[in-house]
Protein backbone atom coordinates (compact mmCIF):
# COMPACT_ATOMS: atom_id res chain seq x y z
CA UNK A 1 0.00 0.00 0.00
CA UNK A 2 2.71 2.47 1.01
CA UNK A 3 4.44 2.38 -2.38
CA UNK A 4 1.14 3.05 -4.17
CA UNK A 5 0.43 6.06 -1.95
CA UNK A 6 3.93 7.40 -2.53
CA UNK A 7 3.37 6.94 -6.27
CA UNK A 8 0.10 8.92 -6.15
CA UNK A 9 1.74 11.86 -4.43
CA UNK A 10 4.82 11.91 -6.67
CA UNK A 11 2.52 14.42 -8.39
CA UNK A 12 3.34 16.85 -5.57
CA UNK A 13 6.98 16.21 -4.90
CA UNK A 14 8.73 19.57 -4.76
CA UNK A 15 8.11 23.19 -3.90
CA UNK A 16 9.33 24.44 -7.30
CA UNK A 17 7.12 21.90 -9.03
CA UNK A 18 4.06 23.02 -7.03
CA UNK A 19 5.00 26.63 -7.69
CA UNK A 20 5.09 26.12 -11.46
CA UNK A 21 1.93 23.99 -11.44
CA UNK A 22 0.00 26.64 -9.54
CA UNK A 23 1.16 29.45 -11.84
CA UNK A 24 0.00 27.44 -14.86
CA UNK A 25 -3.33 26.77 -13.09
CA UNK A 26 -3.93 30.33 -11.84
CA UNK A 27 -3.01 32.07 -15.11
CA UNK A 28 -5.03 29.66 -17.27
CA UNK A 29 -2.07 29.35 -19.65
CA UNK A 30 1.49 30.64 -19.70
CA UNK A 31 4.80 30.18 -21.55
CA UNK A 32 8.00 28.74 -20.07
CA UNK A 33 9.72 32.14 -20.39
CA UNK A 34 6.95 33.88 -18.44
CA UNK A 35 7.12 31.20 -15.73
CA UNK A 36 10.87 31.85 -15.38
CA UNK A 37 10.24 35.60 -15.07
CA UNK A 38 7.51 35.21 -12.45
CA UNK A 39 9.27 32.59 -10.34
CA UNK A 40 12.86 33.88 -10.67
CA UNK A 41 13.81 30.27 -11.44
CA UNK A 42 16.45 29.70 -14.14
CA UNK A 43 15.13 28.79 -17.62
CA UNK A 44 16.84 25.32 -17.49
CA UNK A 45 15.13 24.58 -14.13
CA UNK A 46 11.75 25.61 -15.57
CA UNK A 47 12.37 23.50 -18.71
CA UNK A 48 13.27 20.43 -16.62
CA UNK A 49 10.25 20.70 -14.32
CA UNK A 50 7.88 21.40 -17.23
CA UNK A 51 9.26 18.28 -18.98
CA UNK A 52 8.45 16.25 -15.85
CA UNK A 53 4.94 17.71 -15.73
CA UNK A 54 4.40 16.93 -19.42
CA UNK A 55 5.66 13.36 -18.93
CA UNK A 56 3.36 12.88 -15.94
CA UNK A 57 0.40 14.12 -17.98
CA UNK A 58 -0.35 17.00 -15.59
CA UNK A 59 0.36 19.70 -18.16
CA UNK A 60 -0.25 20.01 -21.91
CA UNK A 61 1.18 22.29 -24.55
CA UNK A 62 -1.43 24.41 -26.27
CA UNK A 63 -1.46 27.01 -28.99
CA UNK A 64 1.36 29.47 -29.52
CA UNK A 65 1.24 32.76 -27.66
CA UNK A 66 1.98 36.28 -28.97
CA UNK A 67 5.63 36.99 -29.76
CA UNK A 68 7.65 40.11 -29.02
CA UNK A 69 10.01 39.15 -31.82
CA UNK A 70 11.43 35.74 -32.72
CA UNK A 71 9.70 32.40 -32.27
CA UNK A 72 6.19 32.39 -30.83
CA UNK A 73 6.15 30.88 -27.30
CA UNK A 74 4.19 27.68 -26.63
CA UNK A 75 1.47 28.09 -23.99
CA UNK A 76 1.27 25.52 -21.16
CA UNK A 77 -2.04 24.55 -19.55
CA UNK A 78 -3.17 22.17 -16.81
CA UNK A 79 -4.27 18.84 -18.31
CA UNK A 80 -7.32 19.02 -16.09
CA UNK A 81 -9.18 15.94 -17.37
CA UNK A 82 -6.23 13.55 -17.17
CA UNK A 83 -6.47 13.06 -13.39
CA UNK A 84 -9.38 13.10 -10.98
CA UNK A 85 -10.16 13.67 -7.31
CA UNK A 86 -13.06 12.30 -5.27
CA UNK A 87 -14.86 14.69 -2.93
CA UNK A 88 -17.21 13.41 -0.21
CA UNK A 89 -19.60 15.63 1.76
CA UNK A 90 -20.92 13.91 4.90
CA UNK A 91 -24.00 15.79 6.04
CA UNK A 92 -26.64 15.01 8.65
CA UNK A 93 -29.16 13.32 6.36
CA UNK A 94 -27.08 12.29 3.33
CA UNK A 95 -23.60 11.55 1.99
CA UNK A 96 -22.75 13.16 -1.33
CA UNK A 97 -19.99 11.87 -3.59
CA UNK A 98 -18.38 13.63 -6.55
CA UNK A 99 -15.58 13.07 -9.00
CA UNK A 100 -13.87 16.31 -10.04
CA UNK A 101 -11.13 17.17 -12.48
CA UNK A 102 -8.04 19.18 -11.53
CA UNK A 103 -9.96 22.46 -11.92
CA UNK A 104 -12.57 21.27 -9.36
CA UNK A 105 -15.18 20.86 -12.10
CA UNK A 106 -17.61 18.11 -11.09
CA UNK A 107 -17.78 15.38 -13.74
CA UNK A 108 -19.99 12.90 -11.87
CA UNK A 109 -21.84 12.76 -8.56
CA UNK A 110 -24.13 10.62 -6.44
CA UNK A 111 -26.07 10.91 -3.17
CA UNK A 112 -26.75 8.25 -0.54
CA UNK A 113 -29.34 8.94 2.21
CA UNK A 114 -28.23 8.38 5.80
CA UNK A 115 -30.59 6.11 7.62
CA UNK A 116 -31.04 6.13 11.40
CA UNK A 117 -29.82 2.54 11.69
CA UNK A 118 -26.49 3.24 9.92
CA UNK A 119 -23.55 2.03 12.00
CA UNK A 120 -19.99 3.35 11.84
CA UNK A 121 -18.95 0.21 9.92
CA UNK A 122 -21.88 0.64 7.48
CA UNK A 123 -20.70 4.21 6.93
CA UNK A 124 -17.13 3.18 6.05
CA UNK A 125 -18.31 0.38 3.75
CA UNK A 126 -20.72 2.71 1.92
CA UNK A 127 -17.85 5.11 1.18
CA UNK A 128 -15.65 2.29 -0.14
CA UNK A 129 -18.47 0.91 -2.30
CA UNK A 130 -19.46 4.30 -3.73
CA UNK A 131 -15.89 5.31 -4.61
CA UNK A 132 -15.46 2.03 -6.51
CA UNK A 133 -18.79 2.69 -8.25
CA UNK A 134 -17.90 6.28 -9.20
CA UNK A 135 -14.56 5.28 -10.72
CA UNK A 136 -16.14 2.37 -12.60
CA UNK A 137 -19.09 4.43 -13.90
CA UNK A 138 -16.79 7.24 -15.02
CA UNK A 139 -14.67 4.62 -16.81
CA UNK A 140 -11.39 6.06 -15.58
CA UNK A 141 -8.31 3.94 -14.83
CA UNK A 142 -7.77 3.53 -11.07
CA UNK A 143 -4.36 5.20 -11.22
CA UNK A 144 -6.03 8.38 -12.50
CA UNK A 145 -7.73 8.90 -9.12
CA UNK A 146 -5.09 10.83 -7.18
CA UNK A 147 -6.88 11.28 -3.85
CA UNK A 148 -10.07 11.45 -1.82
CA UNK A 149 -11.10 14.46 0.27
CA UNK A 150 -13.82 14.16 2.92
CA UNK A 151 -15.70 17.07 4.50
CA UNK A 152 -17.24 15.64 7.68
CA UNK A 153 -19.66 17.37 10.01
CA UNK A 154 -18.51 17.55 13.62
CA UNK A 155 -15.06 17.43 15.20
CA UNK A 156 -12.20 16.04 13.13
CA UNK A 157 -8.52 15.35 13.75
CA UNK A 158 -7.35 16.37 10.28
CA UNK A 159 -3.69 15.41 10.78
CA UNK A 160 -4.63 11.81 11.60
CA UNK A 161 -7.74 11.73 9.42
CA UNK A 162 -10.03 10.68 12.28
CA UNK A 163 -13.69 11.69 12.66
CA UNK A 164 -13.62 12.32 16.42
CA UNK A 165 -17.29 13.16 16.98
CA UNK A 166 -20.21 13.63 14.59
CA UNK A 167 -22.96 14.73 17.03
CA UNK A 168 -25.93 14.40 14.69
CA UNK A 169 -24.92 10.85 13.64
CA UNK A 170 -23.47 9.95 17.05
CA UNK A 171 -20.32 8.55 15.41
CA UNK A 172 -17.09 8.66 17.41
CA UNK A 173 -13.40 8.07 16.66
CA UNK A 174 -13.67 6.64 13.13
CA UNK A 175 -10.15 6.29 11.60
CA UNK A 176 -11.36 7.24 8.10
CA UNK A 177 -7.95 7.97 6.58
CA UNK A 178 -6.45 4.67 7.75
CA UNK A 179 -9.46 2.52 6.79
CA UNK A 180 -10.01 4.10 3.38
CA UNK A 181 -6.34 4.25 2.34
CA UNK A 182 -6.06 0.57 3.21
CA UNK A 183 -9.14 -0.34 1.16
CA UNK A 184 -8.80 2.08 -1.78
CA UNK A 185 -5.01 2.57 -2.06
CA UNK A 186 -5.17 6.33 -2.64
CA UNK A 187 -4.32 9.23 -0.30
CA UNK A 188 -7.25 10.38 1.87
CA UNK A 189 -7.64 13.74 3.59
CA UNK A 190 -10.37 14.37 6.19
CA UNK A 191 -11.53 17.77 7.39
CA UNK A 192 -14.49 19.38 9.11
CA UNK A 193 -17.14 20.25 6.47
CA UNK A 194 -17.19 24.01 7.16
CA UNK A 195 -13.38 24.19 6.96
CA UNK A 196 -13.41 22.21 3.71
CA UNK A 197 -16.03 24.62 2.39
CA UNK A 198 -13.87 27.62 3.39
CA UNK A 199 -10.91 26.11 1.55
CA UNK A 200 -13.04 25.48 -1.56
CA UNK A 201 -14.35 29.06 -1.52
CA UNK A 202 -10.81 30.44 -1.13
CA UNK A 203 -9.53 28.48 -4.14
CA UNK A 204 -12.54 28.36 -6.47
CA UNK A 205 -15.41 30.47 -5.07
CA UNK A 206 -16.17 33.88 -3.56
CA UNK A 207 -13.07 33.79 -1.36
CA UNK A 208 -10.48 33.88 -4.15
CA UNK A 209 -7.88 36.52 -3.28
CA UNK A 210 -8.92 36.90 0.39
CA UNK A 211 -6.14 36.09 2.87
CA UNK A 212 -8.53 36.03 5.85
CA UNK A 213 -12.09 34.81 5.61
CA UNK A 214 -14.74 32.95 7.57
CA UNK A 215 -17.14 30.65 5.74
CA UNK A 216 -20.32 29.77 7.66
CA UNK A 217 -22.21 26.62 6.70
CA UNK A 218 -25.90 26.98 7.63
CA UNK A 219 -27.91 23.77 7.26
CA UNK A 220 -29.08 21.24 9.84
CA UNK A 221 -26.07 22.32 11.88
CA UNK A 222 -24.09 25.55 11.75
CA UNK A 223 -20.31 25.58 11.51
CA UNK A 224 -17.61 28.06 10.54
CA UNK A 225 -14.44 27.46 8.57
CA UNK A 226 -11.80 30.03 9.48
CA UNK A 227 -8.96 30.92 7.11
CA UNK A 228 -6.26 33.21 8.55
CA UNK A 229 -3.21 34.24 6.51
CA UNK A 230 -4.34 31.71 3.91
CA UNK A 231 -4.15 28.84 6.45
CA UNK A 232 -7.07 26.91 7.94
CA UNK A 233 -7.39 27.63 11.65
CA UNK A 234 -8.37 24.49 13.57
CA UNK A 235 -7.63 25.31 17.20
CA UNK A 236 -5.84 23.02 19.65
CA UNK A 237 -7.83 19.86 18.90
CA UNK A 238 -10.02 20.68 15.90
CA UNK A 239 -12.88 22.43 17.72
CA UNK A 240 -12.41 25.92 16.24
CA UNK A 241 -15.41 27.21 14.30
CA UNK A 242 -18.16 25.22 16.07
CA UNK A 243 -20.33 28.33 16.28
CA UNK A 244 -23.52 26.25 16.00
CA UNK A 245 -22.84 25.23 19.59
CA UNK A 246 -22.27 28.73 20.95
CA UNK A 247 -25.16 29.79 23.17
CA UNK A 248 -27.81 31.99 21.54
CA UNK A 249 -30.59 31.54 24.13
CA UNK A 250 -29.79 30.60 27.75
CA UNK A 251 -33.32 29.27 28.24
CA UNK A 252 -33.58 27.68 24.80
CA UNK A 253 -34.38 24.26 23.36
CA UNK A 254 -32.17 21.23 23.98
CA UNK A 255 -29.58 20.71 21.21
CA UNK A 256 -28.28 17.42 19.74
CA UNK A 257 -25.04 18.11 21.67
CA UNK A 258 -26.90 17.95 25.01
CA UNK A 259 -26.71 21.67 25.83
CA UNK A 260 -29.58 24.14 25.66
CA UNK A 261 -30.08 27.17 23.42
CA UNK A 262 -27.27 26.55 20.93
CA UNK A 263 -27.25 28.77 17.82
CA UNK A 264 -28.25 25.87 15.58
CA UNK A 265 -31.44 25.29 17.66
CA UNK A 266 -32.70 28.73 16.61
CA UNK A 267 -31.09 29.28 13.20
CA UNK A 268 -30.45 25.79 11.78
CA UNK A 269 -32.94 23.67 9.84
CA UNK A 270 -34.77 22.27 12.89
CA UNK A 271 -34.98 25.70 14.52
CA UNK A 272 -36.68 27.15 11.43
CA UNK A 273 -39.05 24.18 11.30
CA UNK A 274 -39.91 24.57 15.02
CA UNK A 275 -40.59 28.29 14.58
CA UNK A 276 -42.98 27.59 11.68
CA UNK A 277 -44.86 24.81 13.53
CA UNK A 278 -45.23 26.94 16.66
CA UNK A 279 -46.89 29.79 14.76
CA UNK A 280 -49.09 27.41 12.75
CA UNK A 281 -50.24 25.73 16.00
CA UNK A 282 -51.28 29.19 17.28
CA UNK A 283 -53.53 29.49 14.21
CA UNK A 284 -51.41 31.98 12.27
CA UNK A 285 -52.44 32.29 8.64
CA UNK A 286 -49.63 31.33 6.28
CA UNK A 287 -49.25 29.65 2.91
CA UNK A 288 -46.81 27.26 4.62
CA UNK A 289 -49.93 25.41 5.90
CA UNK A 290 -51.09 24.78 2.31
CA UNK A 291 -47.62 23.87 1.06
CA UNK A 292 -47.09 21.16 3.70
CA UNK A 293 -50.67 19.83 3.48
CA UNK A 294 -50.62 18.49 7.04
CA UNK A 295 -47.14 16.92 6.86
CA UNK A 296 -44.73 18.92 9.03
CA UNK A 297 -41.81 16.85 7.69
CA UNK A 298 -42.19 18.78 4.44
CA UNK A 299 -41.00 21.98 6.13
CA UNK A 300 -37.51 22.75 4.84
CA UNK A 301 -35.38 25.76 4.05
CA UNK A 302 -36.32 25.34 0.40
CA UNK A 303 -40.10 25.31 1.15
CA UNK A 304 -39.81 28.34 3.44
CA UNK A 305 -37.83 30.15 0.74
CA UNK A 306 -40.57 29.38 -1.79
CA UNK A 307 -43.16 30.85 0.58
CA UNK A 308 -40.99 33.91 1.28
CA UNK A 309 -40.58 34.57 -2.46
CA UNK A 310 -44.40 34.66 -2.70
CA UNK A 311 -44.54 37.26 0.08
CA UNK A 312 -45.54 35.00 2.98
CA UNK A 313 -45.05 37.08 6.13
CA UNK A 314 -44.30 34.15 8.45
CA UNK A 315 -41.63 32.68 6.16
CA UNK A 316 -39.97 36.11 5.80
CA UNK A 317 -40.13 36.59 9.59
CA UNK A 318 -38.56 33.16 10.24
CA UNK A 319 -35.59 33.96 7.98
CA UNK A 320 -35.28 37.44 9.50
CA UNK A 321 -35.12 36.04 13.05
CA UNK A 322 -32.62 33.34 12.01
CA UNK A 323 -30.57 36.01 10.23
CA UNK A 324 -30.51 38.18 13.36
CA UNK A 325 -29.26 35.29 15.49
CA UNK A 326 -26.57 34.46 12.89
CA UNK A 327 -25.77 38.18 12.58
CA UNK A 328 -25.07 38.33 16.31
CA UNK A 329 -22.73 35.32 16.01
CA UNK A 330 -21.05 36.92 12.97
CA UNK A 331 -20.53 40.16 14.91
CA UNK A 332 -18.86 38.17 17.69
CA UNK A 333 -16.63 36.44 15.13
CA UNK A 334 -15.67 39.78 13.57
CA UNK A 335 -14.69 41.10 17.01
CA UNK A 336 -12.61 37.99 17.73
CA UNK A 337 -11.03 37.20 14.32
CA UNK A 338 -11.47 40.43 12.30
CA UNK A 339 -11.66 38.75 8.83
CA UNK A 340 -11.79 40.66 5.54
CA UNK A 341 -14.79 38.66 4.34
CA UNK A 342 -17.61 36.44 5.65
CA UNK A 343 -19.13 33.88 3.26
CA UNK A 344 -22.53 32.34 4.07
CA UNK A 345 -23.12 28.89 2.56
CA UNK A 346 -25.12 25.72 3.19
CA UNK A 347 -28.73 24.81 2.36
CA UNK A 348 -30.41 27.58 4.37
CA UNK A 349 -28.20 30.22 2.69
CA UNK A 350 -30.15 29.66 -0.54
CA UNK A 351 -32.74 32.03 0.99
CA UNK A 352 -30.32 34.76 -0.17
CA UNK A 353 -31.35 38.30 0.89
CA UNK A 354 -34.07 37.00 3.24
CA UNK A 355 -31.26 35.63 5.42
CA UNK A 356 -28.25 37.77 4.45
CA UNK A 357 -29.89 41.20 4.78
CA UNK A 358 -30.72 40.77 8.50
CA UNK A 359 -27.21 39.37 9.08
CA UNK A 360 -25.71 42.51 7.49
CA UNK A 361 -28.11 44.78 9.43
CA UNK A 362 -27.07 43.32 12.80
CA UNK A 363 -23.37 43.65 11.93
CA UNK A 364 -23.88 47.30 10.89
CA UNK A 365 -25.74 47.99 14.15
CA UNK A 366 -23.44 46.13 16.54
CA UNK A 367 -19.91 45.94 15.15
CA UNK A 368 -17.43 48.06 17.10
CA UNK A 369 -16.08 50.49 14.50
CA UNK A 370 -16.80 51.67 10.97
CA UNK A 371 -14.40 49.25 9.31
CA UNK A 372 -15.85 46.28 11.18
CA UNK A 373 -19.38 47.41 10.24
CA UNK A 374 -18.33 47.29 6.56
CA UNK A 375 -16.98 43.71 6.68
CA UNK A 376 -18.05 42.10 3.41
CA UNK A 377 -20.75 39.46 3.90
CA UNK A 378 -21.51 37.48 0.73
CA UNK A 379 -23.30 34.33 -0.31
CA UNK A 380 -21.30 31.23 -1.27
CA UNK A 381 -19.97 31.35 -4.83
CA UNK A 382 -20.13 27.56 -5.09
CA UNK A 383 -23.76 27.19 -3.99
CA UNK A 384 -25.04 23.63 -3.58
CA UNK A 385 -21.67 22.22 -4.55
CA UNK A 386 -19.61 24.19 -1.98
CA UNK A 387 -19.10 21.28 0.45
CA UNK A 388 -18.32 18.79 -2.36
CA UNK A 389 -15.87 21.11 -4.12
CA UNK A 390 -14.39 21.97 -0.71
CA UNK A 391 -13.80 18.27 -0.02
CA UNK A 392 -12.07 17.83 -3.40
CA UNK A 393 -10.00 20.97 -2.69
CA UNK A 394 -8.43 19.22 0.31
CA UNK A 395 -6.49 17.17 -2.28
CA UNK A 396 -6.14 19.86 -4.96
CA UNK A 397 -4.79 22.47 -2.52
CA UNK A 398 -2.11 20.03 -1.42
CA UNK A 399 -1.21 19.36 -5.01
CA UNK A 400 -0.99 23.00 -6.11
CA UNK A 401 -0.13 24.76 -2.87
CA UNK A 402 3.08 26.67 -2.37
CA UNK A 403 4.02 28.64 0.70
CA UNK A 404 1.68 31.63 0.58
CA UNK A 405 4.34 34.31 0.89
CA UNK A 406 6.18 32.94 -2.15
CA UNK A 407 2.97 32.73 -4.12
CA UNK A 408 1.96 36.28 -3.24
CA UNK A 409 5.28 37.68 -4.41
CA UNK A 410 5.29 35.99 -7.79
CA UNK A 411 1.72 35.93 -9.05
Amino acid sequence: MASHLVGSFQLMKSLNRSLILNIIRSTGGISRAEIAKKTKLTPPTVTNIVSELLNDGLVVEGQQGPSSGGRKPIILRINSRNFFVAGIDVGVSKIRFALTDLEAEIVMQNTIPIDDSMTEEDFVQIIIREIHRLVKTAAIPKDKLIGIGIGMHGIVNSSKGVALFAPNLNFKNIPLKERLEEALLVPVRVENDARAMALGESWFGNGVGAEDLICINVGYGIGAGILMNNELFRGRHGLAGEIGHTVADLNGTKCTCGNYGCLQTVAGHDGLKRAAMKEISFGRKTMITDLINGDENKISGELLHRAALQGDELAIEIFRNAGRYIGTAVTNLIHIMNPSKIIIGGGISKAGPFLLDPIREVVKQRALDDEAKETRIVQSGLGDQAALIGAATLILAEMFAVQYQNQKEII
